[in-house]
């Protein structure tokens, strides 16, 4: 006889779950890494207008230009301001989301280990009929020896 699970259904269900809060917390920690890259361009806008802030400041500009390098900077910084903000956000859905997919391996892990245990049994139980034909096999060769000698 085939060893078939009882909870076949429910391991699979597991499995997408798993999988989908797999993704789930992939795609936010995909997010996260876009935002610090840009966290960190805009890091490098606001030290490159002010290398060439200096640079300008040694020679003769107009007043409007270096107020223009300012006005640069407070630009960048706001943008900054809020990736930090959509960062942090970010940061607790991703630790709320891991917290799903922990739940999820979880979940998904009892099942698994129920599958095994049941296998095993099963295994075992074939085992012993295996070993109860081979015994009755084996006995009714010697009640048939018994009976021709």
């Amino acid at each position: 006889m085939a060893f078939r699970f009882s909870l076949a259904a429910v391991l699979v269900v597991r499995e997408n779950t798993k999988k989908r809060a797999e993704q789930d917390l992939h795609t936010t920690q995909l997010e996260i890494g876009r935002i610090t890259r840009q966290i960190e361009s805009f890091d490098r806008d606001i030290a490159n207008t002010h290398k060439a802030r200096e640079h300008a400041m040694q020679q003769l500009i107009p007043a409007g230009e270096l107020q223009s390098f300012e006005h640069r900077v407070k630009t960048i910084a706001e943008g900054k301001k809020q990736l930090l903000k959509q960062l942090q956000s970010l940061q607790l859905e991703r630790e709320r989301k891991m917290k799903v997919y922990h739940v999820a391996h979880r979940d998904l892990e009892t099942v698994v280990e129920m599958l095994n245990e049941q296998r095993t049994a099963h295994d075992q139980e074939q085992n012993k009929n295996e070993q109860k034909q081979l015994d009755d096999i084996f006995a009714a060769r010697a009640v048939k020896e018994t009976n021709n000698s």
